[in-house]
């Protein structure tokens, strides 16, 4: 498969949570936010955040829970709060090198995930480290994968096989030009994603 992972550039750091739960998160607080952080109104980084502080507002899908996590401590307790477990695994694509090209890989070997019930964690622009997650009933697995230039990669893919709650103007509906609810929609995540599921 000809594929480009590109490493995201929102490196920012959890706050821990006591820091985290001290500085409001709502759309209704936006002006207290950006005058606590020092951000000036207006700016392309503020209304990054009110858009992260809007999705986070947002309802669910049918069938799913969401939360945005502004902790560590936050994420791993809505994970496992949702899967009704702590005995779960946490992965993330990763990638051997700083910026591979777009090449082509082989893949060596596909492992799937031994729960279909799991929590993906999306990463969010904002100063510090926000998370959007999800509960999702997806097909996952674990792809190991090799470039033309030898580039290691251990990817997470997801298969969604139920998209008709999802958002018509998802992008994987342009680029496969399919509608909601007509076929699974598969896709590798980004590195900057974490999919957390039960152990078995």
């Amino acid at each position: 498969m000809t594929l480009h992972f590109i490493r995201p550039n929102t490196g920012a750091a959890f706050l821990p949570r006591q820091a985290a739960n001290s500085v409001p998160f709502s759309s209704t607080k936006l002006p207290e936010i950006l005058s606590r952080l020092s951000i000036t109104p207006n700016s392309i980084e503020a209304e990054a955040m009110k858009k992260t502080l809007q999705e986070c507002e947002e309802p669910a899908i049918n069938g799913e829970t969401k939360y945005c996590a502004t902790s560590v401590e936050a994420m791993v307790d809505f994970s496992t709060s949702s899967l009704g477990t702590r005995n779960v695994e946490a992965l993330s694509t990763t990638v051997d090198r700083e910026a591979p090209p777009k090449q082509v890989y082989s893949i060596s070997k596909v492992q799937k995930l031994p729960s279909s019930k799991l929590v993906v964690c999306h990463s969010e622009n904002y100063p510090y480290a926000v998370f959007y997650c999800h509960t999702t009933i997806s097909e996952a697995y674990k792809v190991s994968m090799v470039g033309k230039d030898g580039t290691e990669v251990e990817a997470v893919a997801a298969c969604h096989t139920d998209t008709a709650g999802f958002d018509p103007e998802y992008v994987a509906f342009k680029v496969l030009n399919v509608k909601p609810g007509t076929v699974p929609i598969c896709h590798f995540l980004p590195q900057s994603d974490i999919v957390w599921s039960p152990n078995k």
